[in-house]
C-alpha cells in the first residue's frame, strides 16, 4: 500500500489519503463496487478532489471500525 505523497524528506509524515485503486486493493474489492457504494452513500467518506478521488486513513479506519464483529454478538 502507498500513501499519496509519501515521497517526502526523511522525518516528515507522509499523506494519509489514499487513492480509490489503493483502497479497492487493500479490501480486496472491485474499484466498481467503490464506485457504487459513493454513489449510494455508502462505505467511507471521501474527497472528490477535480477527478481524483481520495479516501482519509482516518475514514477508512473509522469505517472499518464500525464494521468490526466479534464471534457471539457485538463489536
Amino acid at each position: 500500500m502507498t500513501l499519496i505523497n509519501s515521497h517526502r524528506p526523511t522525518g516528515q509524515k507522509p499523506a494519509e489519503h489514499l487513492l480509490e485503486a489503493e483502497l479497492a486493493a487493500r479490501w480486496r474489492l472491485s474499484q466498481r463496487t467503490l464506485q457504487r457504494w459513493r454513489g449510494s452513500g455508502q462505505g467511507p467518506g471521501f474527497l472528490l478532489i477535480g477527478k481524483r478521488v481520495l479516501y482519509r486513513l482516518t475514514d477508512i479506519e473509522a469505517f472499518e471500525a464500525a464494521a468490526r464483529h466479534i464471534e457471539g454478538g457485538g463489536k
